[in-house]
């Protein structure tokens, strides 16, 4: 079906400020409205007058709302920082726990290490403790040397079980060599210097389970 398209209506779209005049194939336009858009100064075209611009118009909303979303996420951690007192730390590894029994499950592969103060400068040992004196009247944990050595006196006894690499023990002057799978028992009073010329990683458990303020004489 042909449109037509008169006076009247291009009459209206100029006094919208519109400066062109959208047509197809099928329109047919009267004398009448050529001579008002001559008049008015409106132009006929076969293009979609707002074929770019709704959709620039479009990017720029969907800009907004990104702009928006973001500003709202970063007040929302912003606000969650402030009311902690800082950024929230992830935990130093994952647990499971059931309250009645009092059982623990760690999960080994999630511990996070941090650095083991052996009073030597320069060791690049570290540590994490996955069972305190609050679980047990036992300690236990993980702890990894490498390429270094250190003297310890315990004053509280331990054992280890080598998980990964290589682990000298020297005590009383002689040196013992322990490798994976090894299992390890050093009596309380012992001083023994601990070293590895490569990397090692054990799993300790102590008795009892305040060995820090044993070494400490508290």
């Amino acid at each position: 079906m042909k449109k037509l398209v008169c006076a009247s209506e291009v009459e209206a779209a100029a006094e919208k400020g519109q400066k062109t005049f959208c047509i197809d194939c099928n329109t047919i336009i009267t004398p009448a409205a050529k001579d008002t858009a001559r008049e008015r100064g409106v132009a006929f075209t076969t293009a979609p007058a707002s074929k770019e611009s709704v959709p620039q118009q479009d990017k720029r909303q969907e800009q907004e709302l990104d702009k928006a979303v973001i500003y709202q996420v970063v007040k929302a951690v912003l606000a969650s920082q402030l009311l902690t007192g800082g950024p929230v730390c992830p935990p130093p590894f994952l647990v499971e726990t059931e309250p009645q029994s009092g059982l623990k499950v760690v999960r080994g592969r999630t511990v996070q290490f941090e650095n083991f103060d052996t009073g030597k400068p320069g060791t690049n040992v570290a540590y994490r403790e996955v069972i305190s004196k609050t679980d047990s009247q036992m300690s236990a944990g993980f702890l990894t040397i490498e390429q270094s050595s250190f003297d310890w006196e315990l004053s509280y006894e331990e054992i280890d079980i080598v998980l990964e690499g290589s682990l000298s023990v020297t005590i009383n002057g002689e040196t013992h060599h322990a490798t994976q799978g090894d299992v390890l028992f050093v009596p309380k009073g012992s001083t023994v210097t601990w070293s590895s010329s490569g990397y090692v990683k054990l799993f300790y458990v102590t008795y009892p389970a305040n060995w820090a303020e044993l070494m400490l004489g508290q």
